[in-house]
């Protein structure tokens, strides 16, 4: 019990200087409380027998309480880096943004903008008028919509265009996507009975014409983007929908999800269609995500015929799932780096990422590992092995995209531990443990991570 009654009290550490520097930037309840939440840990240390004497000297003492406090003062919501080579990876924030993109967002951020204002008529405008147009020009459709997320689009469309009716959509298509948001009760919520069709494998164009009755309001195509059905299987095509909704005179909507604008499959990555694949199909009204495949904000996009999405933009229910002006920035920024493949490509990450070749991978590894080892000590030793990436974000579900990783050992720290600690860091650094080893994939590494991997591994070397 010596060292335990030798824990300072907290008028001592309130002399120290680093301490009285906290308080100078800090309100002084925010730095008690550091305080004694650094002497709770103290005196359980203690309790342990894991307290060592140089625990209780007033700098080690003192940087616990700055840890501490920079601890309980951080934003919730902040930057992580992302080594777990998930793409697209929901939990971390799906899509990160262009970099040429975040200087649209400030300068609508920081001041006034024309969001609702017509500067050529002097009257007010539409927020939707600043992405409508590209939209059109890159998909090919009559008219488009945005607002806040795909299932507010998905909602929204069938609220407008099933009037109340049957919605007839396939039993291999009635998907749930992550936090248990399911088609169904999205359909339920829009006022759409909904009418299931086919099996769970196989559906064919026959059982669309003999379910469709006069309470049949709207044909729906769902593309099971996070999951995959193989064997045995048939579905109907969007074109096949188109000439059956054609036939009996009914609209077709398809929900496909990711909203992909760019053919991959080039790069080895297929079975994602693009939009353009849907709307030059006929498809009525196409649904789609901004943060997925298309790299952008959080944003749920409506493209189609003008008959038919028109009629949504006067819908009620469009004020309560608008998009803001920050995420229209954001999306208005990344659409017009489409109109250069070879730009968009090169710049928005999502797509950089994704079509990163082998090589350029193990290039990018070695020259991440060089910056790192000139930055940590010697008890942290780095090793680079092939390993696997995935798209995430509900895309591409059976695809493994080669790559190379970055093993990470820590004399005296075991990976989960590892694991445990980096992602409670300042800056959390969020990697995978796979065979006894915490590893950081590449692919997802962004170039200005580096220095705070140093600073996360110094630390956790001590």
């Amino acid at each position: 019990m010596t060292l335990f009654s030798r824990i300072p009290k907290v008028d001592r550490i309130l002399e120290q200087d680093e301490v009285k520097r906290l308080l100078a930037g800090h309100p002084r309840p925010t730095v008690l409380a550091a305080i004694r939440m650094v002497l709770d840990a103290l005196r359980a240390e203690a309790r342990a027998g894991s307290l060592r004497e140089e625990d209780l000297e007033d700098g080690p003492v003192a940087a616990r309480v700055g840890r501490e406090v920079a601890r309980s003062t951080a934003c919730s919501l902040r930057r992580v880096v992302n080594g777990t080579g998930v793409v697209i990876h929901t939990n971390l924030g799906r899509s990160p943004l262009a970099e040429r993109v975040r200087q649209r967002v400030d300068d609508t951020a920081y001041g006034y903008s024309n969001l609702e204002f017509d500067l050529e008529r002097g009257e007010r405008g539409s927020r939707y008028s600043h992405v409508e147009k590209l939209l059109c020009e890159l998909t090919g459709a009559e008219a488009a919509l945005v607002v806040n997320n795909n299932a507010a689009a998905v909602l929204l469309a069938l609220s407008a265009l099933s009037g109340g009716k049957e919605v007839i959509v396939s039993r291999g298509e009635l998907v749930e996507i992550g936090g248990s948001f399911r088609i169904p009760d999205v359909m339920q919520q829009g006022g759409a009975v909904l009418r299931e069709v086919g099996t769970t494998n196989r559906t064919h164009p026959r059982d669309y014409r003999q379910a469709v009755t006069s309470e049949t309001g709207l044909l729906l195509k769902v593309h099971s983007s996070n999951f995959a059905v193989v064997g045995f299987t048939a579905e109907v095509t969007a074109p096949e929908m188109v000439a059956i909704g054609r036939e009996l005179g009914l609209p077709v909507m398809a929900d496909i999800g990711s909203g992909c604008l760019i053919d991959l499959s080039r790069f080895g990555i297929r079975g994602e269609p693009t939009v353009q694949e849907f709307v030059s199909a006929g498809v009525d009204v196409v649904t789609f995500s901004g943060d997925k495949l298309l790299g952008g904000p959080q944003a749920g996009i409506i493209v189609g015929r003008k008959a038919h999405v028109d009629p949504l933009k006067k819908h009620p229910l469009l004020r309560a799932i608008r998009i803001d002006k920050l995420t229209l920035a954001a999306l208005e920024g990344t659409l017009r780096l489409y109109r250069d493949e070879r730009q968009a490509l090169a710049e928005i990450p999502t797509l950089r990422m994704l079509t990163a070749s082998a090589e350029e991978l193990r290039l990018r590894a070695r020259q991440f590992m060089r910056r790192l080892r000139r930055g940590i000590p010697s008890s942290v030793r780095l090793a680079s092995l092939d390993g696997v990436s995935q798209v995430g974000g509900g895309a591409y579900p059976l695809l493994e995209l080669p790559t190379t990783l970055i093993a990470v050992d820590v004399d005296g720290v075991s990976p989960q531990e590892m694991e445990a600690r980096l992602r409670r860091m300042a800056v959390p650094v969020i990697g995978r443990i796979n065979r006894g080893r915490f590893l950081l994939d590449a692919r997802t590494l962004l170039d200005d991570d580096a220095p705070a991997v140093v600073s996360a591994l110094r630390e956790l070397a001590g």
